[in-house]
């Protein structure tokens, strides 16, 4: 099922010479991920913030469930409909590992009480253990704060999950790891992964790969 359409969307900076986005029609469905791939400039970061509702198309639209995201409440879409992860993490550095995960609870009205006991189930998901949930971002491995980000993207009701370049600081061993979770996200749990990478092990990891040049999207 679509949950994110392209509907011949186009967007063009001020002042740029061409697009960087050029009249893109896709639908990206539930319980799949897919690999965004493509050099620099080709388009591929702009074409993420449009997904995320950080800007809107100079032509075209882009729908959620089916309603243009000009109609939607961008910082509503943005906190309850989908989640990012960052090829750095952008895990608040004064917070601790449970209370990074409850905090977009929390913005979305949960009581504390009740966030923590679902962020700790969230962490151990994706195998962080009790002792490390008391601990700051800068006391973790980068695979291990890749997981937190992971759970902290799982704690809003989002879903879709946008990850730009989730393994680019990462070993052999991590990004494998990053993977599986993602994959399994969107296998057993419905999510809609799309990933904005350079790693061709993510590319050949997802079920449909596709590629960015000069502003168009297509089918590797």
């Amino acid at each position: 099922m679509s949950v994110l359409d392209l509907k011949n969307v186009t967007y063009t900076y001020r002042n740029a010479p061409k697009a960087a986005v050029s009249d893109i029609s896709y639908a990206f469905e539930e319980g799949k991920v897919y690999a965004v791939v493509g050099p620099s400039g080709s388009g591929k970061s702009t074409l993420l913030s449009l997904l995320a509702g950080l800007d809107l198309p100079t032509q075209g639209e882009v729908c959620f469930d089916g309603e243009s995201l000009e109609g939607l409440d961008l910082d509503r879409y943005r906190r309850e409909c989908i989640s990012m992860i960052f090829q750095a993490f952008h895990l608040f550095p004064l917070l601790t590992v449970a209370e990074n995960v409850c905090f977009p609870m929390e913005l979305c009205g949960v009581h504390p009480k009740d966030a923590r006991p679902r962020a700790e189930a969230l962490l151990e998901g994706v195998g962080i253990t009790k002792e490390q949930m008391n601990r700051y971002p800068s006391k973790l491995s980068g695979g291990e704060r890749q997981r937190v980000a992971i759970a902290r993207s799982l704690a809003s009701s989002a879903r879709v999950i946008l990850a730009d370049e989730p393994t680019g600081n990462l070993d052999s061993e991590n990004t494998d790891n990053i993977i599986e979770i993602l994959v399994s996200l969107a296998h057993k749990k419905g999510y809609c992964v799309i990933i904005v990478t350079h790693d061709s092990e993510v590319a050949e990891a997802a079920d449909v790969a596709l590629r960015m040049r000069d502003g168009e999207l297509r089918a590797v």
